[in-house]
């Protein structure tokens, strides 16, 4: 293998405990995101925009479907960034799961080794933003680093979901706490590493003859390398960043695509976001109505009154329907005459003829309706459903499925709405 000075290894087996709801049956990395986007688009597309190609990304014990390259053909250049799959493979171990952070860096070193890398980035694979990651690696040159630790502050209100770092006056880490219940500071961790391999290394082997640890970074090896005095440095970003751990996080950061559309570009020309959600081969498109502040992915059908809100590829909102600032994820069907406000409606549910669906009264949480779920009465965040269907998931697919089908023939009949299309935003990831 030809020696690259840094590879980037991408951890994306996160089960979003948080986000149960929407990662039931799927990795948080590869839940859907700005209606043509997962997650893992926006970590995937900032090593290929740094020119950092090879990337390796660590799957949970139930891949899910990944490309193995992005490439982009310009007039001037032809990039390209090779993507390699690594689920984890203990065939004689009952559980199949990498068993933390650490442990799945540890378990691919003979990946790694042979590219022969000085550096290696190690990132989440479930974070909104968009970084330039050459920028952190010349930092950790330029200092002389052994680890280095993007970081962002945070509310305060947050900080306990984080690590936590504290830093001296020339930002060499002091202190790193993972997820303190009372934090010292609002310096919170991005999940972006930059680690001398071989200094890695070496701590990696430790870690893994430690039956006390959790193989994790936040808890285990970067405490541990603090502790013995290696000389680690924070980087701080300016920029956005969203790490949508949470059903608030992940609807606030589909609302700022809406109401701060600059503080994350999808369109930019010169730092793309590439999509992996779809595969058919055809280029896709996301339509930004800019009149009525909506993201409308591809196939959707509109028959009512929809506004601030973003629709994923396949939604149809029937006839007499209202959607006011909502996420409406991909297959979903809302039924005539419905109103929805602030709300997330997951994959392929349906809400039928009439019903409501209301986040909190004070703002602060969105109603949630599940993947395949069928709403027959009204949701109102902070009450219970008055009456939902509850079925196994094989029945509750087929249910909706069915449900759905009755809906689209009832209204098929009806002129489909096609919304202007203010701008096409259309990067897209080529398998």
């Amino acid at each position: 293998m030809k020696k690259r000075e840094c590879i980037a290894m991408v951890l994306a087996g996160g089960k979003g405990t948080r986000l149960a709801s929407l990662t039931r049956n799927i990795a948080k990395p590869a839940v859907p995101f700005a209606g043509q986007y997962r997650l893992i688009d926006f970590t995937l597309s900032n090593c290929y925009n740094s020119n950092i190609d090879v990337i390796g990304v660590l799957m949970p014990n139930e891949p899910f479907e990944i490309i193995d390259r992005i490439e982009n053909i310009k007039e001037e250049s032809y990039n390209i960034c090779n993507i390699h799959s690594l689920a984890p493979n203990f065939p004689n171990e009952k559980n199949s799961s990498y068993k933390g952070t650490a442990h799945a860096i540890y378990c691919n070193i003979e990946f790694i080794e042979k590219f022969c890398p000085e550096h290696v980035l190690v990132l989440s694979g479930d974070h909104i933003y968009k970084m330039d990651y050459r920028k952190i690696i010349d930092f950790h040159k330029k200092k002389g680093s052994d680890a280095t630790i993007a970081a962002i502050e945070v509310d305060w209100k947050d900080a306990s979901r984080f690590g936590i770092i504290n830093t001296n006056s020339e930002d060499k880490i002091e202190e790193f706490v993972e997820k303190p219940a009372e934090p010292k500071s609002n310096l919170a961790s991005m999940g972006v590493y930059v680690f001398s391999w071989q200094k890695l290394k070496e701590y990696l082997l430790q870690d893994n003859l430690d039956p006390e640890s959790c193989h994790d970074f936040g808890k285990n090896v970067v405490p541990k390398m603090l502790s013995n005095g290696e000389k680690m440095y924070t980087y701080k970003f300016e920029g956005y960043w969203k790490d949508v751990g949470t059903i608030e996080s992940f609807y606030n950061a589909h609302m700022d695509l809406l109401e701060k559309p600059k503080l994350l570009e999808l369109d930019e020309i010169n730092w793309p976001i590439f999509s992996s959600a779809f595969r058919s081969g055809s280029t896709e498109e996301i339509i930004l109505d800019k009149d009525r502040k909506n993201l409308i992915g591809k196939d959707c059908s509109i028959l009512g009154n929809v506004k601030d809100t973003v629709l994923f590829s396949g939604v149809h909102i029937c006839s007499d329907a209202t959607v006011v600032g909502s996420v409406i994820m991909p297959g979903a069907c809302i039924g005539p005459g419905s109103y929805i406000e602030k709300a997330i409606i997951g994959p392929n549910a349906v809400i039928t003829a009439g019903c409501k669906v209301l986040g909190s009264y004070d703002g602060t949480f969105p109603a949630v309706i599940s993947e395949n779920n069928i709403l027959t009465k009204h949701l109102i965040e902070e009450n219970k459903p008055e009456e939902t269907t509850i079925v196994t998931k094989l029945e509750r697919t087929k249910l909706a499925s069915s449900v759905r089908n009755s809906i689209l023939t009832a209204t098929s009949n009806k002129n489909i709405i096609k919304p202007q299309i203010k701008d096409s935003l259309s990067p897209s990831l080529q398998s």
